[in-house]
């Protein structure tokens, strides 16, 4: 890794940065344009820093066949084809273009998953400014080239993929021309149990692989993405919805505006409190160093009188000698009178103590 940022739209990525935030509209619209149109309000009002879509058609990306293999069983999209669920879910091609000027006239970044090289040949005319690669297509190699070569950012997701194959992607990738380079960490489940997360991955992936990462998220609240950030990811995807209980393909696992809203505003907060290493007091504690403890007389004593565990105690507030040196003031002989409630300095007594 050359540098430690990648930047997409001038909005720089990396840990320096605070997270960026990627609202995935995938199948959300339902099949309206206008629904597509108000999540990319709601993104941009949320204060996510780009939308993404998925760019395909059923065909390009299966094949209407009725055999087994094709066939979904189980899970969120259970009875149907791949070939049905792709026709249900996919943004008509001829929307595009609306959808790029909406975000560019709202003033958020719109990218897209490109999954074939027509998607991309489409993406290029629009003018995307990064590409995605999903899981799912992380072992096409093809397409991984195709992208790398339009010398545009990549963002790619590891969800199933093994660490040899995540290296075999990113080799692909750098050989391929791509200099700016994200990688996700992702569950591939729709929703994803947050106990299957394994979010140490994230900081792994950055030494083994040498790259940025960051969490494609698919859980169903924002505490999985909150707690990624600690762990050193840069760039978090969640899908965003109007309507949890839509019944489209992606609603039940994606987050509404409030909570998209709460996602940007906490991880923005978990990555400051990160902050650097750091052993001195903070802003927020030098007026409070008063009220730590130090030695006080807490009964009178006069000039000549030997301090005695009776005349001295370690309280709050902080203005007298520090706690440590009790042993060392206990036995010496006063300098002079003290009431009750004086803090006891080095000058009262018969030793030099350094405060």
């Amino acid at each position: 890794m050359t540098k430690n940022y990648i930047e997409i739209d001038g909005r720089k990525i990396g840990p320096d940065y605070k997270p960026y935030i990627i609202a995935e509209l995938s199948a959300n619209h339902n099949g309206d344009i206008n629904k597509a149109f108000q999540i990319i309000e709601e993104a941009k009002r949320a204060g996510a820093d780009a939308i993404k879509l998925q760019t395909y058609r059923a065909d390009t990306i299966t094949i209407d066949c009725d055999k087994e293999d094709f066939q979904i069983h189980g899970g969120l999209w259970d009875g149907k084809s791949l070939y049905e669920l792709y026709e249900w879910a996919h943004t008509p091609w001829e929307w595009h273009a609306s959808l790029f000027a909406k975000a560019k006239e709202l003033g958020i970044t719109m990218f897209s998953s490109p999954f074939d090289f027509t998607a991309i040949d489409l993406l290029e005319e629009l003018g995307a400014p990064a590409y995605k690669i999903a899981s799912f297509e992380l072992v096409d190699h093809a397409l991984i080239a195709k992208v790398a070569k339009t010398g545009k950012p990549m963002i790619m997701s590891t969800g199933m993929a093994n660490d040899a194959e995540i290296q075999e992607a990113i080799d692909v990738a750098k050989n391929n021309g791509c200099q700016e380079l994200v990688v996700l960490h992702c569950v591939s489940g729709y929703p994803a149990p947050a106990d299957q997360y394994n979010l140490r991955t994230i900081s792994d992936m950055q030494q083994r692989f040498g790259v940025l990462s960051g969490l494609s998220d698919h859980t169903i609240d924002n505490a999985t993405a909150v707690t990624s950030v600690a762990l050193g990811a840069c760039l978090i995807e969640k899908h965003v919805t109007l309507d949890r209980q839509g019944g489209g393909p992606d609603d039940s696992f994606s987050l509404e505006p409030k909570e998209l809203k709460a996602l940007c505003e906490d991880t923005n907060t978990a990555w400051q409190s990160l902050g650097k290493v750091n052993y001195e007091r903070t802003e927020a504690e030098k007026g409070n160093v008063k009220f730590r403890r130090s030695l006080y007389i807490v009964k009178d004593i006069k000039a000549g009188d030997t301090l005695t565990d009776e005349h001295v105690r370690s309280i709050r507030p902080g203005f007298g000698l520090a706690p440590k040196y009790i042993d060392k003031v206990i036995g010496q002989v006063m300098n002079e009178d003290l009431a009750r409630g004086t803090a006891l300095k080095s000058e009262h007594i018969d030793a030099n103590i350094e405060h």
